[in-house]
């Protein structure tokens, strides 16, 4: 599904009502034509509702209906869009505010933001130079956890995917349809397609409950995840190298944790799942042990949070 974020800092600027206007057509315009290359699956993503914006200061929705009669039809296509989002809100999981923010320009932005950590596009008004460009430059800081369990925040830059016009769509052209065909939009997804995406992995049964109920801000960085994961293990020479080359951190756990990791396998044997690659925001853990001699891949027993040390028994994963 191709999710589009809504840009709120291109909405009440001073921007005069004629331009204004044109650029809320321009917007709409572009809006529906990546909705017409997925017209089942587009989705448009507010922080608020689009109602209660101004399209610049003193200028409204309203205002901008008795400028053209065709604009009403116009809002009601781009408000089926957004009530068909998965998500309601742009921030990427609860209580993630100051965990990880995107700057503009030294301007904290949430839509932006959200359109390059949900791997959508961002949509704004084109009300300025900024606003012109189909990729937009971003600063990111995100607050990790470090192996020893303290905290630090990762300062970084990367570009969003961005449109204002319809000629912008053409520039994501590729891209829209490649996430159309090849990629998971939820967790029941990644579950069901498991075998199609990412087959150098195996699951134990127990993650399919886990996938099915993961929160939906999760879902692109755990399909990053077992992206890399799936890519690593295909490449992993099992005869000389005692497990794949991570191109991310995957590190075990420590002896006091371990007992945590215990999961029963496929074969109804209780063994320990205590390597693990981490997402974010939050602790986000993958946990996986290596089945070097058997297949050359790797199993998976637990994508979710961060495991409670006071854990103890395995879960039963057996059917």
């Amino acid at each position: 599904m191709p999710l589009l974020f809504l840009n709120e800092r291109s909405w009440a600027t001073t921007c005069d009502r004629s331009p204004a206007g044109e650029a809320m057509a321009g917007f709409v315009d572009a809006v529906r034509a990546v909705a017409k290359k997925d017209p089942d699956e587009t989705a448009l993503v507010s922080e608020v509702a689009l109602e209660s914006l101004e399209i610049a200061q003193g200028y409204t929705i309203g205002d901008w209906f008795l400028d053209d009669p065709k604009n009403r039809d116009r809002w009601r296509r781009l408000r089926a869009l957004q009530n068909r989002s998965p998500v309601k809100s742009v921030y990427p999981a609860p209580g993630a505010d100051g965990h990880l923010e995107y700057r503009h320009k030294g301007e904290k932005v949430l839509g932006l933001g959200a359109g390059h950590f949900m791997d959508g596009i961002a949509v704004s008004l084109a009300v300025a130079p900024e606003w012109t460009a189909a990729l937009i430059a971003l600063e990111r800081s995100e607050l990790v956890e470090l192996d020893d369990g303290s905290l630090e925040f990762e300062q970084g830059s990367v570009e969003v995917r961005h449109i204002s016009v319809k000629t912008h769509v053409d520039d994501h052209l590729d891209w829209i349809r490649k996430t159309r065909l090849a990629r998971a939009d939820s967790g029941r997804q990644i579950w069901e397609r498991r075998a199609d995406l990412y087959p150098h992995l195996e699951f134990l049964p127990v993650v399919e409950a886990q996938l099915s109920d993961l929160n939906p801000h999760w879902i692109v960085p755990v399909r990053q995840r077992l992206e890399q994961l799936n890519t690593a293990t295909a490449a992993w020479d099992t005869k000389n190298r005692p497990e794949p080359e991570w191109p991310a951190k995957v590190t075990p756990e420590g002896e006091n944790r371990k007992r945590a990791c215990q999961f029963k396998d496929l074969d109804g044997e209780t063994r320990t799942f205590d390597l693990h690659a981490r997402f974010t925001p939050g602790a986000g853990r993958i946990h996986f042990r290596l089945i070097r001699q058997e297949t050359g891949k790797l199993r998976i027993a637990h994508i979710g949070g961060k495991i409670p040390s006071g854990r103890t028994a395995p879960q039963n994963s057996v059917s």
